[in-house]
Parts: C-alpha cells; structure tokens; sequence
C-alpha cells in the first residue's frame, strides 16, 4: 500500500523500512541506500535529520571552491556547492582571467526588503484612507516588541504605506511595508512584523463603524521580489586585452555584445543565458545556506520587470574600452538559519573570511557574472559542447564503470576529440577488447 497514515510520526528506521518495503521490495538489502549517507558522528546525524521532516537520509552535493576572484582589490576562494560538471571550472577560468585585469568591482545599490499585508476592502475608499492614517502610528508602535533588537543594530522597519490595487483586482488593497534587516535575511523578522500590523488592523478595524466588518485580510507575507536589495558587479578592460580562443580584440568584444543583444531580443535564448549567471550565484547560495529558491524567483522577476524578460547582464563599448555587467536583487544573511547551524556552511563563510551580507551580496554577484562570461565566451568561439563535455567525461567513465587504466587511456584519446556518451562507450568496448 502506497498511503500511509501517521508517516510522520514513525522513527526514522520505520520510515526507511515502509520506503523499502513499497517501493523495492525485491531489492535486498534497500535499506543500506539510504543508510550509506548517513553521517558517522550520531550528534551531527541528528542534527541535518533535524533540518526538515520526515528525514530518511542526507542528498549529498559537491562541495569546492574557485579562487583568484579579485573583488574590488581583495582576493577570494569561493565555495561553491553544486552538481554540475564544469561550472566550478568555468568561473575560476573567468576569475583568472579578469584578475589580470583589474578585477571585478562591485556596487550595492540598496538593501531594502519588502513584505505586504493582502487584503480585501468593500467600503469607501476615502474612509480606508483616513482609518490607515490614523493607526499607522500605532501599528509601528505595536511592533516595537519585536523590532526592539533589530534597531539596536540599526535595522527595522523603513516605511509601511497603504496601496490600492484595485486597478489590478477588484476590492484588493496591500499594507505595505519595506525593512532594513542587516546580516540576517530576515524572513521571519519581516513575517511577523506583518502578522503584527495585520492584528493592530483588526483590533481597530471594529472601533472604526467606518471600516467595521467591510474588510477582509487574506495573508501577511514578505516578497521574495526585492528590487530595492540591489548589487552591481562590473568588469572592463581595454579591447585590445580581450582574448577569447581564436577571437581577439575588436572581434571578441564585438561578437560578445551581439551575443548579449540577442539575449534581450529573444526570451528563449534569455532564460538560457540567464540559468547560467544562476549556476554561479546558486551554488554559492547552497555554500553558504542561503534560500537559492527565492533568489531564483527574485531574480527572474527582475529580469523582466520590463514586461519582456531580458538578459540579467550587460555588455558594451566604450571608446577603446570593453564593459561587461551585472545587476540584480539578492536578500541574503550571514547570520541565523542554516549559518549557525550547518558546520559545511560555517566552513564556506569562513573560507569567505566572514563577510557580512553586503560583502557576500557583492561576492555572489561576482561569480555570476564570471560564470556568464565563460558561458558566452565559449559559446561565440568554440561551442558550449566542446568544454562541457571534456568536464562531463569522468561522469561518462564512472557511469560505464571503466576503471582508472581505461579513464587515463580514454581521456588521452579524447583530449583533441568532441566528446558523446555513445563515443566513449564504444571507444571502452574496443579497449576492453
């Protein structure tokens, strides 16, 4: 049987035994599968079981790093934490690169995070108006208790404003609210605040005969589009120093700037281009237990705030000088969540030297816009296929089973060709012959 009522409440041994029973029953010995991941050190088990629910194993990733990232006059080892093969080798390839020539220099824009109270209203307007006005006051007072630390360090709330969305929904009206929260990401700082001023909003809602029972709160929720936490990162060098395989100088950077005109021409090749800049920035993300999934919403949403989705990063002439950029919204923390708990993610911001979450914004930025660079860098020379693929083939050996001798013959073979799984699966046939 394939429903199950109480899973959650069975131990972990249990929950492997029902996995092993209903899915691979004539499998001897399933259980090791997921036993083989798990951590040796019992407290340090517990501690990733105790992550999330229902924990019947550890999924695990690469973990590495790319060095030589010059940021504005600082050198960094990146960790990077992904299962891709060559993106890790792609961004130190641009690291190096571009740290012979100046580096990379970055910019943060602006740090603000917002979240919304969504509500329905069936009155008059103009009441709603005065009614917000008058408990605006209070609502920010009401939160005191749990903005109290935040101010301490100079965060907290920075604006809470009623907006009217009925051009968009009938009846629909927000609260709100942009926050500073610092090193932390902040969610659960912003989400309360929220659910905060949503509670002041009902108490007083049934003083006011005015708004009575006229209203309805549907939710208190931050945003995850943040394009008021904003960072630039920025290479450039003069044209005559840009050499990309064959293509050199004026060529390079030419055929470069078309390659990022298509990008904001055309939203096939944009989502494409744009899942490469987030090889990079997610496998930093992982690394340093920040929410991959709501920079990746984020991130999108901002490529096409224009109404078309575009390109994330820029490329441009000036004079004798070759520009290549990128901007986009990244809420990030340093501290709190995974940070102080996952001893891989400790190591990756040690490794950083600690940054806080303006210095790791700038950090994240940067690897994005080298792993572009690679990506276009190869694909206006000598095809994506070619580099990918030579990183891909110690997977293709490991998946055929070919063993150290036959990889070391293989990869000598393969080092001038093009490289397919049916290529390298008959070139094993004929050695092993």
């Amino acid at each position: 049987m394939k429903q199950i009522d109480g899973f959650s409440k069975l131990t972990k041994s249990q929950k492997i035994a029902w996995l092993c029973d209903t899915y691979f029953p004539n499998i001897e010995n399933a259980a090791s599968f997921f036993e083989k991941y798990h951590n040796a050190d019992t407290d340090l088990q517990k501690l990733h079981d105790e992550f999330i629910e229902n924990t019947v194993s550890n999924y695990y990733l690469p973990f590495a790093v790319a060095p030589n990232f010059l940021i504005n006059g600082r050198t960094y080892t990146v960790p990077m934490a992904i299962e891709e093969s060559s993106v890790v080798a792609a961004a130190s390839r641009a690291a190096k690169f571009w740290q012979s020539r100046g580096g990379f220099h970055t910019e943060v824009l602006s740090t603000e995070k917002t979240g919304h109270v969504h509500f329905f209203f069936y009155g008059e307007k103009t009441n709603l108006e005065n009614f917000f006005n008058h408990i605006q006051p209070l609502m920010l007072a009401k939160a005191q208790p749990i903005t109290a630390n935040m101010e301490k360090r100079g965060g907290g709330i920075t604006s809470l404003t009623l907006v009217d969305k009925t051009d968009a929904l009938a009846y629909y009206y927000q609260l709100s609210a942009t926050f500073e929260t610092l090193d932390a990401m902040g969610a659960n700082f912003i989400n309360s605040c929220l659910e905060s001023f949503a509670q002041t909003f009902r108490e007083e809602a049934e003083r006011d005969a005015s708004i009575g029972d006229k209203y309805e709160i549907v939710m208190s929720i931050l945003s995850n589009y943040v394009p008021n936490c904003l960072v630039r990162a920025k290479v450039q060098c003069p044209i005559e120093e840009l050499e990309i395989a064959h293509l050199k100088g004026a060529e390079a950077a030419k055929k470069f700037v078309q390659a990022l005109a298509i990008a904001n021409a055309d939203v096939y090749r944009a989502t494409t281009h744009n899942k490469g800049i987030m090889n990079g920035i997610d496998s930093v993300i992982l690394a340093t237990g920040n929410d991959f999934r709501a920079i990746e919403a984020g991130a999108h949403a901002y490529a096409a705030r224009s109404g078309q989705y575009k390109s994330l990063s820029a490329a441009w002439i000036e004079g004798d000088t070759f520009f290549f950029a990128l901007e986009l919204p990244l809420a990030l923390g340093t501290v709190g969540g995974l940070t102080t708990l996952h001893p891989l993610v400790k190591t990756a911001l040690g490794i950083l030297e600690k940054p806080n979450a303006r210095e790791l914004m700038q950090i994240v930025a940067c690897v994005g816009l080298a792993q572009n660079f690679s990506a276009v860098s190869s694909l206006i020379s000598l095809g994506i296929q070619k580099g990918h693929m030579k990183m891909h083939l110690n997977n293709i050996f490991n998946q055929l089973g070919a063993t150290e001798e036959e990889k070391r013959v293989l990869s000598s073979y393969f080092k001038d060709k093009t490289v397919t799984y049916n290529d390298v699966a008959e070139a094993l046939k004929k050695i092993r012959k």
